[in-house]
């Protein structure tokens, strides 16, 4: 019994040692090393029943890990998934905005910020305008 207990505490401190020291910098990384304490922590209990813990340990562990990492390889893929969208939704907005600056009348400039939807410019007040509109069709509204 003394021996079986061994193994499992052993077998739990390198695990967590693993851990620790390995720095788990994705989800599948971090999904193998807690499936495979998870695993090895049940195997060893499930193994100590039948009277080997440190073959039920290994095994546990060894299973654990293999499905840890399936499923946090996963999160890994979708997490890319989305940072690829949002670079795609980015660089899809600022391809759609264009700055117009309006030169005022003491020399400052106001830049307008124009927003475009399909064929039409919507400016920050919300007008809309059918052609791309100039510096003096804006500075009515914008100029100081």
């Amino acid at each position: 019994m003394y021996k079986g207990l061994l193994t499992v505490v052993l077998t739990l401190a390198v695990g967590f040692g693993m851990i620790f020291v390995s720095g788990c910098e994705t989800k599948a990384q971090t999904g193998a090393g807690v499936g495979a304490l998870a695993g090895a922590g049940l195997g060893a209990i499930i193994g100590h029943q039948s009277g080997n813990a440190g073959l039920g340990a290994l095994i546990g562990g060894a299973a654990g890990a293999g499905g840890g990492y399936l499923i946090g390889n996963e999160g890994d893929k979708k997490d890319a998934k989305k940072e690829t969208q949002a670079q795609l939704n980015a660089v899809r907005d600022e391809a759609n905005t264009v700055v117009i600056n309006v030169t005022n009348s003491n020399g400052s400039i106001t830049p307008v910020i124009l927003r475009r939807s399909g064929n039409v410019y919507i400016g920050p007040k919300g007008e809309q305008y059918t052609t791309l509109p100039t510096a003096e069709n804006l500075k009515p509204i914008y100029g100081i």
